[in-house]
C-alpha cells in the first residue's frame, strides 16, 4: 500500500456532514473526510467513538483506494439488499420507497430502548411488503445475549430469515447461539466479530458462523477483505458503514473482485442520505448499483462542508492516523 505525504492528502481533504433521511445507528448526520488521490477520490469516515488505533484500518484503506491500482474485477453491477433502521412499522415503507425495487431487505433489531416486541412488528411489516419471495435478513449488532438471541430468533423465525447478523458480541457466544439454532437452518453471520477482532480470522476458525461480513474501511481495504474471504473459505456479504457514494464505490468494487457472490449485499445505503457528494449518488435502481467511480460535485463539497469546528477536529484526526500508519509502514520496512 502507497502511504503518500500528509501534504498531498490535505491538499484535497474536505470534510462533509450529511443529513440522513432517517436516525441510523443513533446519527442524524454522517460526517467524513473526501479526498483525492492518483486513481480518484477515496473516503476516510471511521464512526466518531472509534479511537485512532481502530481508525488506523479505515485510512489504510482510503489510501489503497486513492493510491493503488485495482485488483480485477469479475461484474460491472452488485445486487444489493435496502436497510431498514429500527423504526416503526408505519415507517417501513417509506423508508423502502427510497431504495426502489430490491429483493432482499435487512432490517436492524436489537437497538437501545426497544423491545423484541417492536422488532417482530417491523420484521412482519417488511415481510409483508416484500412477499413470500423476497430475502429478509436481521441484523442486532452484537446486542443480545445466548438466552435472548435464542427467544429472539424463535420469534423471528417465522419471518423466513436468510440470515441473523451479529446476534450476539462474542465469537464465544456466536458459536453458542449457531448450536442452538442449527435445527432450526437460520445461518448466522458475523460483522463485528470480523472487523473488530484482533484477528478477523478466528471466527471463521471457531465455526462460529456460517457466513461473513466484509466491510473494505474497516478491514484496511479491498485485497486485505479479499485476503479474509479467500482464507476464510465461508460466503461473505460485502457491506457498507454508512459511507457516502465514494466509500460505497470502495465496496462495490471489492464485491466486483470477489471470485463468487453468493449474496446480495449491504452497499444500497446511499438511499438512507439526504444528500451525497457525487453528481450520480450510488442509489439502487431494480436492486443493483453500478461498479464505478462516481464523479464528485463541488458544488455538493460546498453544500455540504462541515463547520470549522468540526472540519479542525477532522483533520486534526486525520493527522494523527496518518502519523500512527507512517511509523507502522517505517516500522515493518526496517
Amino acid at each position: 500500500m502507497v502511504t503518500p505525504e500528509l501534504s498531498d492528502v490535505l491538499a484535497t481533504a474536505h470534510v462533509v456532514s450529511i443529513p440522513l433521511r432517517t436516525r441510523f445507528r443513533g446519527l442524524t448526520e454522517r460526517e467524513a473526510v473526501v479526498f483525492s488521490g492518483p486513481q480518484g477520490w477515496t473516503e476516510f469516515s471511521p464512526f466518531i467513538e472509534y479511537d485512532d488505533a481502530e481508525s488506523a484500518a479505515w485510512l489504510r484503506a482510503a489510501y489503497e483506494f486513492g493510491w493503488d491500482a485495482l485488483p480485477p474485477l469479475h461484474r460491472a453491477t452488485i445486487p444489493v439488499n435496502a436497510t431498514v433502521p429500527a423504526v416503526a412499522p408505519d415507517e417501513v415503507e417509506r423508508v423502502l420507497a427510497g431504495f426502489g425495487p430490491c429483493r432482499t431487505v435487512k432490517v436492524k433489531v436489537a437497538q437501545p430502548m426497544q423491545t423484541l416486541a417492536e422488532d417482530v412488528a417491523r420484521v412482519a411489516r417488511v415481510r409483508e411488503l416484500l412477499g413470500a419471495e423476497g430475502r429478509l435478513r436481521v441484523d442486532a449488532n452484537g446486542a443480545w445475549n445466548v438466552d435472548e438471541a435464542e427467544h429472539a430468533i424463535h420469534a423471528l423465525a417465522e419471518y423466513d430469515l436468510e440470515y441473523v447478523e451479529q446476534p450476539c458480541a462474542t465469537i464465544v457466544e456466536l458459536a453458542e447461539i449457531r448450536s442452538r439454532v442449527k435445527y432450526m437452518d437460520i445461518p448466522i453471520a458475523a460483522d463485528e466479530s470480523v472487523r473488530k477482532e484482533s484477528d478477523p480470522l478466528e471466527v471463521a476458525r471457531a465455526g462460529a458462523a456460517n457466513l461473513l461480513v466484509l466491510k473494505a474501511q474497516p478491514l484496511g481495504g479491498i485485497r486485505n477483505s479479499l485476503a479474509i474471504a479467500e482464507t476464510s473459505g465461508l460466503p461473505v456479504v460485502v457491506s457498507s458503514a454508512l459511507d457516502t457514494s465514494i466509500g460505497l464505490a470502495m465496496g462495490a468494487h471489492l464485491a466486483a473482485a470477489l471470485p463468487t457472490l453468493e449474496f446480495d449485499c449491504g452497499l444500497g445505503t446511499a438511499a438512507l442520505l439526504a444528500d451525497d457528494v457525487v453528481t450520480r449518488p450510488l442509489i439502487p435502481l431494480d436492486g443493483h448499483i453500478p461498479v464505478e467511480r462516481p464523479e464528485v460535485d463541488q458544488m455538493a463539497l460546498t453544500r455540504l462542508a462541515a463547520n470549522a469546528e468540526r472540519t479542525k477536529w477532522w483533520l486534526d484526526r486525520l493527522a494523527r492516523v496518518h502519523a500512527l500508519i507512517s511509523t507502522s509502514s517505517s516500522t515493518e520496512e526496517a
